[in-house]
């Protein structure tokens, strides 16, 4: 078991700032390779420390404007317009930082693409469903519109 102090946000496994705990191969081959983790050291307590406060710095400032923005994402669809073929099949697929573009053009805010979440991958067009981890405690479900160009 490896010893690593994560830099950012994994789904499953923590937040950035945390000290977790993972089988060597996963620690080797992906999170340390990909800038998602640093090896835990005695003297990476400051370390830490300043990843924690970075991460307070770009959340929201309080509960309260993470649960304003999360009742405007949920009140309306977001539309989200992808070059897409004759039968409706898109060219590639939508990916996180798509609709966060696509929130902020619809005037609903800004939001981080590493906290959009995409149950499936969205590679026709229709109505679909994303999540947003605005804050600790305030999760949003966007509803998108994807059609074609």
């Amino acid at each position: 078991m490896a010893k690593l102090i994560l830099t950012h946000e994994v789904t499953g496994l923590g937040a950035a700032g945390d000290v977790v705990e993972v089988k060597d191969g996963y620690a080797r081959n992906y999170l340390i390779p990909r800038g998602f983790a640093l090896t835990w050291t005695k003297g990476g307590e400051k370390q830490v420390e300043s990843i924690k406060a970075a991460r307070a710095a770009r959340e929201h400032a309080s509960l309260e404007d993470a649960q304003k923005q999360a009742a405007a994402l949920s009140a309306k669809p977001v539309k989200l317009t992808v070059k897409a073929g004759e039968s409706g099949r898109l060219f590639g697929t939508v990916k996180p930082a798509d609709v966060a573009a696509a929130v902020e053009a619809a005037g609903l805010g800004s939001i981080d693409k590493r906290k959009v979440e995409l149950p499936t991958h969205i590679k026709s067009v229709g109505s679909f469903q994303a999540n947003v981890r605005l804050h600790d405690d305030v999760a949003a479900v966007i509803d998108l519109e994807v059609v074609a160009s």
